[in-house]
């Protein structure tokens, strides 16, 4: 710091009269000195200015700069003997050293114009619960130089007061303040709904409430200097996610999440997190607050109205599957029912032609039994996973096939079959793939030298472009149902399976083969179909040999 104080910066702003006290506590002061009619400032424990009224700048005839300037706004100040004034001597540096009162220290400035003009000093420290923290300053100007020094200090007694005044006014501030920061505090850590934490700039935890405590399990004592990745799921934190909303926050200024977290007795909670940056006077980040909500509860009866809102679309399918039920595959059964109940009326006096029409119709009702029995399983299930059951193909083909029967001797229809694979899937939903499918090529078949192929082989390779949403470690069927029928234009080969939509006149509702895209993609399978005018359709069913 330089020896003599005329070495002091100094800078001339026109009609900077008032600057607001940056430092903590001057604000009350600022104010009451701004209106004193006499010349006033106040100085740091450093000896910078942070005030000075418009009589100080007029009486130093500058405005030098807030936080730079030391000491006095005097460029050139001198002992009455007209030696430089040393710094060491200076009331400011005096008062500041000593913590003592400096009153009514006399000394000569030089102005402007190099006149001189005698100011008397009256620096009063200024202290809070650390210690002293600056000085408030008070400058008496054109004393005259042969005037009784007892009578000019007699005149001036008040300024005593007045600093006192302004000294009690400080304090008062600073015990304002502090009481109100002990408030905060207290509230904080008072909180009991939400974990309040301050985090430090690479996320360890420097302060604790009790709402954390509640929340988390932990004491103080036990959490303190650990990072807060603690809390943070196993999977979490291997990827890394307390670190990203660290990142998020140092890059936007806040970072918010939910999600499960840790409590200290390995419980886990819902939680809802804001983490938010905080900054310094020079705007760098000095660290992060935490503000945590358990919202377990919340979680849960939101999982509950999920699952409930899952159980009401499932029960809603199971009515369609119902209906469908009802209207088509019980339709087949009873039909062979009525016909052979017809046929043994006709046949009473032929013993083995009754005897095979009661056959047919016990095996009918029995499949109606069991088709009865399949619908009141299908119904107490409440989820789809609960209906995945081993499946042998064959035997459900064979079910299918004796269900119409009947109906492929009327029209004179050969079916071929190969052997087919046992998968985990659900019976009555493969039954209903199978009828629709059979159902429709015997819809469609030729008049004459009718031919209806089922075939089925491993799936040895998936393509991703031709079968999306499959999977290349898994096994699978691949199951064809082909016919020689009338068959029909390539570019509906999408549409058909839209519900509703027929390409002919043909009898039925358009919902048969919409319900095969349905069941198979229960099945997370695949099911196209190629076809041209004239020449037939090939169905391809891809089905998962396990449930996937």
């Amino acid at each position: 710091m330089p020896q003599y104080y005329n070495t002091i910066m100094e800078n001339k702003i026109a009609g900077t009269e008032y600057i607001e006290d940056p430092q903590p506590g001057f604000s009350t002061t600022g104010t009451a000195l701004e209106m004193l009619p006499t010349a006033a400032y106040t100085c740091t424990a450093n000896g910078q200015i942070t005030f000075y009224n418009s009589e100080a700048a007029q009486l130093w005839g500058c405005n030098p700069i807030i936080g730079e300037a030391i000491w006095c706004g005097f460029p050139k100040v001198y002992n009455h003997d007209g030696n430089a004034l040393l710094q060491d001597k200076h009331p400011v540096f005096l008062a500041l050293k000593s913590g003592q009162a400096v009153k009514g220290t006399e000394l000569l400035i030089e102005q402007n114009d190099g006149s001189m003009q005698t100011v008397l000093f009256y620096v009063k420290p200024v202290y809070d619960a650390t210690g002293i923290t600056g000085v408030t300053v008070v400058m008496i100007d054109g004393i005259p130089t042969h005037k009784d020094k007892a009578s000019v200090q007699a005149n001036h007694l008040g300024l005593d007061s007045l600093s006192d005044l302004l000294e009690a006014k400080v304090e008062e501030r600073t015990f304002t303040l502090k009481k109100s920061e002990e408030r905060y505090h207290k509230m904080i850590e008072e909180v009991k709904d939400y974990a309040i934490v301050l985090l430090d700039v690479d996320g360890f935890i420097q302060n604790w409430n009790q709402g954390a405590e509640k929340i988390k399990g932990y004491t103080e004592e036990e959490i303190l200097g650990r990072n807060f990745r603690i809390f943070y799921l196993d999977h979490d934190r291997k990827n890394m996610l307390p670190e990203r909303l660290i990142q998020q926050a140092l890059d936007t200024g806040r970072a918010m999440h939910e999600g499960w977290r840790l409590r200290k007795d390995g419980t886990r909670f819902w939680g809802s997190i804001v983490i938010t940056a905080l900054h310094d006077n020079e705007n760098n980040i000095i660290g992060f607050s935490k503000v945590t909500r358990d919202l377990t509860e919340r979680k849960l009866a939101d999982d509950r109205m999920a699952n409930y809102a899952q159980d009401i679309e499932f029960r809603n399918k199971q009515l369609e599957e119902y209906a469908y039920i009802a209207s088509h595959d019980l339709q087949e059964p009873l039909r062979k029912i009525q016909v052979f109940s017809e046929m043994l009326e006709n046949n009473l006096n032929d013993p083995a032609a009754a005897k095979r029409s009661l056959d047919k119709i016990n095996t009918s009702a029995r499949r109606m039994s069991n088709l009865i029995k399949d619908v009141l399983k299908y119904s107490q299930l409440s989820r789809t996973d609960e209906l995945f059951t081993e499946a042998n193909l064959n035997t459900v083909l064979e079910t299918v096939m004796e269900d119409f029967d009947l109906l492929c001797e009327e029209k004179n229809i050969v079916v071929k079959r190969a052997d087919l694979p046992a998968i985990k899937g659900i019976p009555i939903q493969l039954h209903q793939l199978f009828s629709n499918l059979l159902s429709n090529a015997i819809k469609f078949c030729r008049e004459d030298n009718a031919l209806i192929e089922i075939d089925a082989k491993p799936l040895t390779e998936i393509d991703p472009d031709n079968y999306p949403g499959l999977y290349s470690d898994r096994e699978y069927t691949k199951i064809t149902f082909k016919d020689n029928g009338a068959g029909f234009d390539p570019q509906y080969g999408e549409q058909i399976f839209k519900m509703f939509k027929r390409l002919t006149d043909n009898t039925g509702t358009g919902i048969g083969l919409a319900l095969c895209k349905k069941i198979v993609e229960n099945h997370h399978g695949h099911i196209s179909v190629i076809s041209e005018e004239g020449k037939g359709a090939e169905f391809t069913i891809i089905l998962p040999l396990e449930v996937v």
